[in-house]
């Protein structure tokens, strides 16, 4: 079985065992250091929707295939520095990775000067770790409120959690975190614990060695 119907398979099969519609869980591929040719697997295989965790990357591989393929979708998945928000809301279709005041008004100017109004999550650092971006989850509901202020499109919550924790601790604490704010949409897990993050309600779950291997690259740096 090819990669992307096996993951299809697990999670329609998860859905199923959480009671959840299959249609309200989207696949995010991540696609960092993947290259162009494996990305055209995928999208050859009907797939559609793409994350990339870099500004330059995105901008290497994406508009050639956007030509060819324009129903695509790009999300933004990585840490996003406030000096490529220009570049970003030109490139993506979604930004998962809101966590700070700056970047919020960064993108909501840019998103006014190429009147796109993209759909953006806010990362939380559920795991407080210092090195990692997301807002520190007491922060949440101030950055929500500021974004609300200026009219950003914030749809759902996005998380990362510890490498060395359960991972079912942070879905749950996510899932918690966007019920008190009515947010619809969550994007965590990953290749190792998507299931379980669709126990948890996941909405887009993020997966990438699963779908294409091994990366050749394992060191990754700031978009």
């Amino acid at each position: 079985m090819e990669p992307l119907a096996e993951i299809k398979s697990r999670i329609a099969a998860a859905c199923q065992k959480s009671a959840r519609d299959l249609s309200t869980v989207h696949l995010v591929a991540v696609s960092k250091f993947q290259t162009v040719e494996k990305i055209e697997k995928l999208l050859s295989q009907g797939h559609r929707v793409f994350g990339e965790n870099r500004v330059q990357e995105a901008e290497e591989k994406y508009p050639a295939l956007r030509v060819k393929y324009p129903d695509l979708e790009l999300h933004f998945i990585g840490h996003l520095q406030t000096n490529k928000a220009k570049d970003a809301v030109r490139l993506f279709d979604v930004i998962e990775t809101v966590d700070r005041p700056e970047l919020a008004e960064a993108l909501k100017r840019e998103m006014d000067k190429q009147k796109r109004d993209l759909p953006c999550f806010i990362q939380v650092n559920t795991g407080d770790e210092e090195q990692k971006g997301g807002v520190a989850p007491k922060d949440l509901a101030a950055l929500y409120k500021l974004c609300k202020g200026l009219k950003l499109n914030i749809t759902g919550l996005m998380c990362i959690p510890p490498v060395s924790d359960i991972p079912d601790l942070h879905f749950a604490l996510l899932h918690k975190l966007a019920g008190e704010l009515g947010l619809k949409n969550l994007s965590m897990g990953m290749s190792a614990d998507f299931e379980a993050a669709i126990r948890y309600g996941a909405t887009h779950v993020r997966i990438g060695s699963a779908l294409f291997g091994e990366r050749k690259q394992n060191i990754d740096s700031a978009a």
